[in-house]
């Protein structure tokens, strides 16, 4: 499939066959830098809490260890490894859950004879040991957030695709305050988000509108004195949004 790749205003056509689709290929010092550099980016999407999702299957605890996977199928696993390594990062884990899900207790860890298993977690009122789907959709991603932002070993580049989806308010300002610590840990978060709740707690130029225009991907960073008038009259970045005042990130303009 032929593209256009536009950049400082010159087009310039690409496909399939062009050199960039061989990059892994060549022994381009500059080209191994870039394959490097994107190695380092993980994608995540969390969206699949039905009852057959990722995070009810089975992992392995001698295979499934060594970072968190895109949908979160190994969350179990990934887990157990924590507490065994680092016990500090697997309390705090716990007691951020516990932050926005008060009654959840502690997971639960039963390999099987072929070291596999799955989310198990008991709450602080019952002897019942619970599963993945016992949860409700909100509290099993936080959890996943949880994982994910607060693990001892974070990637370079953290991709999430609307990470906000069914979490309460507050779990919103938790999951915002995780973006930011992982940032300070040298690990670069992009997030595609609608939410004006989450946009809400950071500043303007953390955030970069994207509108379809003519076929292109149009990029705008927000400014915060741009938007300086406004901010100095106690609007804030989300309302702003919500009011339609800041540049790009509404559907009228991809017409």
């Amino acid at each position: 499939m032929n593209e256009n790749l536009i950049y400082q205003g010159n087009p310039k056509k690409i496909n399939g066959g062009d050199k960039e689709a061989r990059i892994k290929q060549t022994d381009n010092f500059r080209a191994k830098h870039v394959i490097k550099y994107l190695n380092g980016f993980r994608k995540y999407h969390f969206h699949d809490t039905s009852s057959q999702s990722p995070f009810t299957q089975y992992s392995s605890i001698k295979n499934d260890t060594t970072y968190f996977y895109a949908d979160g199928r190994n969350i179990a696993a990934f887990l157990y490894y924590i507490r065994e390594k680092n016990k500090i990062v697997y309390n705090r884990i716990v007691k951020n859950i516990q932050s926005v899900a008060p009654y959840f207790s502690d997971f639960e860890f039963y390999p099987n004879e072929e070291s596999l298993l799955r989310l198990q977690w008991r709450d602080k009122f019952s002897d019942v040991i619970y599963g993945a789907n016992d949860f409700s959709d909100g509290t099993l991603r936080f959890i996943a957030l949880s994982v994910l932002f607060l693990q001892p070993n974070l990637p370079d580049t953290i991709i999430i695709d609307e990470p906000e989806l069914g979490l309460h308010p507050f779990a919103i300002t938790k999951l915002a305050g995780m973006i930011k610590s992982a940032s300070k840990r040298n690990c670069q978060v992009i997030v595609a988000t609608q939410s004006s709740d989450l946009i809400s707690h950071f500043e303007a130029e953390d955030i970069i509108t994207v509108d379809q225009v003519n076929g292109e991907s149009k990029f705008c960073r927000q400014s915060s004195q741009n938007l300086k008038v406004w901010l100095d009259d106690y609007y804030t970045i989300d309302d702003l949004w919500k009011r339609n005042m800041i540049e790009g990130g509404q559907p009228n303009q991809c017409l």
